[in-house]
């Protein structure tokens, strides 16, 4: 009856075992994945500020509807990475950090499993020392008696982990239940507040693009190449002249 008792024990030991090292494999690897998609996401941002300063760089030297129009789109993409370093930042903390707490929280658990593990032996062994006294010295009541007393000790230290251990079973599925509904609801939140910022930021952008006059541009383009050509004219006639005072 203790045998089987025993195998009882093993087989919920089992299957922590499985859970938590489960838990271990795939949690770490979300923690990895989601790390590197955040770092992709900072580098994305640091790109967009490198894109923003060649826009501001490039409309300086613009007429002035084309120059005013491309400032406008930099400054509205320049807010938009505000709201990417922070997408960034709440990812960090709600999405990666929980992740990377399961370390702590596998090790705790494998710490549970090793508490019981060594109560198991033991009971095992003293069980094994029982039996093998009552074969020896059949007759030995004390001997045999001080064995089912060490027995006894052993096995209310086994219960009392065995419990411990299926309260831990059920306390750690419900956690890992709730912290997964969480994180992915944290990451799916943040998305979607990033994203509706970036459409409201976008077709901002989008419309004040739209509003460049190109014919007004067109006519001060014009205006300054007529300026520059009467310029290199003017230039010219004064070269002529002071050719032709220095002839006569």
């Amino acid at each position: 009856m203790l045998r089987r008792s025993l195998e009882n024990r093993d087989a919920q030991t089992r299957q922590l075992q499985d859970a938590v090292t489960n838990v271990e494999k795939h949690f770490g690897e979300l923690c990895q994945i989601f790390a590197a998609y955040v770092r992709k996401t900072a580098r994305l941002r640091d790109k967009a500020d490198l894109l923003v300063n060649e826009i501001n760089v490039y409309a300086s030297t613009e007429t002035p509807k084309l120059k005013q129009g491309l400032k406008t789109f930099a400054d509205e993409f320049s807010k938009l990475q505000d709201y990417r370093q922070a997408e960034v930042e709440r990812l960090e903390a709600k999405v990666v950090e929980p992740l990377k707490a399961y370390g702590t929280i596998v090790k705790m658990k494998r710490d549970d499993l090793k508490a019981t593990l060594t109560a198991r032996n033991r009971e095992a062994k003293q069980l094994t020392q029982l039996e093998r006294t009552r074969q020896r010295n059949p007759s030995d009541r004390h001997v045999i008696s001080q064995a089912e007393t060490e027995l006894q000790r052993a096995t209310m230290d086994a219960a009392r982990t065995t419990r411990h251990l299926e309260e831990t079973i059920d306390s750690f599925e419900k956690q890992k239940i709730k912290d997964i509904k969480t994180i992915f609801s944290e990451f799916i939140t943040i998305e979607m507040l990033f994203h509706g910022k970036a459409l409201e930021v976008y077709t901002a952008a989008y419309q004040n693009i739209q509003k460049i006059d190109e014919e007004e541009d067109l006519e001060v383009s014009t205006c300054r190449l007529r300026k520059d050509q009467q310029i290199e004219d003017d230039d010219e006639e004064d070269e002529d002249l002071d050719v032709t005072e220095e002839e006569n």
